[in-house]
């Protein structure tokens, strides 16, 4: 995934090996056989009661843009997301994160950013980091109340030992890739020039012979057929995380003759991807009702981040794109579909969150939540299966304290109170506060004209707002983000800056540590995977182990036995530490 423009890497974050953390704030080709569009599926045999719990089918796109579905207004064909969408409940309220990692990361844990260490960038493949152990995921949690769980697609979570591999991690089978973005035919994944590997696997094994399909389609099959060799009988979790329609832009050639007639190349083909991946979920869903699980299934749609705009995508009318906390970059394209809801067909406004997923629908499977897991998401079934009021008030888009920082922004400009030159960006009620730099922030029309952008684009761009650092916005009246009126409303200001103090202190460091060179696939076959050995695993766990005993101040190094890598990966990591708080 190439985040170069929207991550921001600094000195901090290249030197940055271990767990960094700063105080900004002031001291104290279609499953089962190709199928016509007209064609209906056998009856389903209904073998589950409604009694019994939901199957739940979680789809998840990546880079899909909010303008990029049929229902929103788009060029792009999509009848499989309509129709699915005006048959159930669209969420028009709906927010996600601006990049893969952290959506993915929320989905799965019901936490924010802060609470996992996850809250910069991306985890790249090179990292020795994944989604943080300690964390009880939503399959785990949905396995405890008898479900069968299973994925497909993309993962990027991490993967540096095999603790972190979604076999490991609440799954009983995977296929997909590890990775960020690979090769939609080949599955090859480049991390710099020469640092080149295979990235599709089957369970904890590279997927060597699945090469040469192309991955929408490999992934709607394989759905289709953990459909077809599963009981209806027992709770199902199905989460298939589309590759689709990240870069790089590649389509089955039937698919772009679609759009033969569209200018703009990149749109032609993004569009195509869109297009193949609506007919995919069409096939899931079919293979739903032919294998019978419709009946008793709750179907959810959701985007992972806003679309890219100069790969084809498109937020329009929303500010920003993908990378970026301006609304083009934050809400989602999602709705839930299922003949269990109790008011279908109609448009809800409550505010829902991805991190919201991992109650409701533990929730709604049979298990529990308690206050003492900590969660950031609600339960939000009653507001979405029956309208009522949405428990969430607000939410944390992010604080990302090694982004680069505003120029221009200050503890000053903060009321004392808070750094504005730290990226950050809050919701609460009708109020979006954002500080620093929130990224690209342009209006960007759909890309269909061919020499995209011309210079009409001009006229929705902004001049200078680089001596900016602090924006406030109704997002109610104004949703498009176009009347700034944080020197209107200081009051408003103070009071979202005092929820990012609030938010900030029960942040856990960021873990965002340096790359290492023995993730290369040339050590590993040539393929991406697992570079740390269980050897190595449970040395790193007595490590971790022993470093939180002596920080609670009830642990003696007396008898300590470490190897000299053991040693050196210590001293390493205390000394960026103090590196980092004497920089900071």
């Amino acid at each position: 995934m190439a985040v170069s423009a929207l991550t921001g890497f600094s000195l901090v974050s290249l030197l940055s090996f271990g767990y960094l953390s700063w105080d900004w704030v002031k001291p104290g080709h279609q499953a089962d056989g190709p199928r016509a569009s007209g064609d209906k599926p056998p009856p389903s045999p209904s073998q589950s009661g409604s009694s019994s719990p939901p199957h739940i089918i979680f789809i998840l796109t990546d880079d899909q843009g909010y303008h990029d579905v049929g229902y929103h207004g788009s060029d792009i064909q999509t009848p499989t997301l309509d129709r699915l969408a005006a048959e159930g409940v669209k969420l028009e309220n709906y927010y996600i994160q601006p990049i893969c990692t952290p959506s993915r990361s929320q989905l799965l844990t019901g936490r924010y950013q802060i609470h996992t260490g996850l809250q910069h960038s991306i985890i790249r493949p090179r990292q020795p980091s994944c989604l943080p152990l300690d964390q009880v995921t939503l399959p785990q949690k949905l396995q405890e109340v008898g479900y069968s769980t299973h994925m497909v697609g993309k993962w990027h979570l991490g993967f540096y030992k095999k603790a972190c591999l979604p076999t490991r991690r609440g799954f009983d089978t995977f296929l997909g890739s590890l990775t960020g973005n690979v090769d939609y035919y080949t599955y090859d994944n480049c991390d710099g020039p020469g640092v080149c590997g295979y990235d599709l696997h089957e369970g904890e094994s590279v997927a060597w012979e699945q090469s040469g399909q192309y991955s929408t389609l490999l992934y709607a099959q394989r759905a289709s057929q953990i459909l077809a060799n599963h009981s209806p009988r027992q709770p199902l979790f199905l989460y298939v995380a589309f590759q689709a329609v990240h870069t790089p832009l590649q389509s089955p050639r039937e698919y772009l003759y679609r759009y033969r007639t569209m200018g703009n190349v990149a749109r032609r083909k993004y569009a195509a991807m869109v297009t193949c991946m609506d007919e995919a979920v069409r096939n899931i869903t079919w293979a739903l009702k032919r294998y019978g699980y419709y009946d008793n299934s709750v179907i959810i749609f959701s985007t992972d981040n806003g679309g890219q705009t100069f790969s084809g995508g498109s937020n329009w009318p929303l500010r920003g794109r993908k990378g970026t906390y301006w609304e083009g970059g934050v809400r989602g394209i999602g709705f839930v579909h299922s003949p269990l809801l109790k008011r279908k067909r109609r448009t809800s406004r409550a505010l829902v969150h991805i991190t919201d997923w991992y109650p409701t629908l533990v929730t709604l499977a049979g298990g529990s939540v308690s206050e003492a897991e900590g969660l950031d998401g609600y339960d939000v079934w009653p507001a979405i299966s029956e309208g009522q009021v949405s428990p969430r008030v607000e939410i944390l888009h992010n604080i990302d304290p090694l982004y680069n920082h505003a120029k221009h922004g200050s503890l000053e400009g903060g009321f004392g109170i808070w750094n504005t030159a730290v990226q950050a960006s809050i919701r609460v009620g009708e109020w979006k506060l954002l500080t620093g730099d929130p990224g690209y922030s342009d209006w960007i029309p759909p890309q269909t004209l061919a020499n995209f952008p011309g210079s009409w684009w001009n006229l929705e761009r902004l001049a200078d707002g680089t001596r900016q650092s602090v924006w406030l916005f109704n997002i109610s009246a104004d949703p498009y983000e176009r009347e700034d009126l944080a020197a209107q409303r200081p009051d408003v200001v103070r009071s979202l800056l005092a929820r990012l103090v609030y938010y900030n202190r029960t942040a856990i460091p960021v873990r965002y540590p340096a790359e290492n060179p023995r993730a290369h696939p040339d050590f590993n076959g040539g393929a991406w995977g697992p570079w740390v050995s269980e050897e190595e695993e449970e040395e790193e766990e007595e490590e971790e182990e022993e470093e939180a005993r002596e920080g609670r101040g009830r642990a003696s190094r007396r008898g300590r036995k470490k190897c000299k890598i053991c040693k050196l990966r210590s001293f390493f990591r205390k000394l960026n530490t103090r590196l980092m708080s004497n920089r900071i």
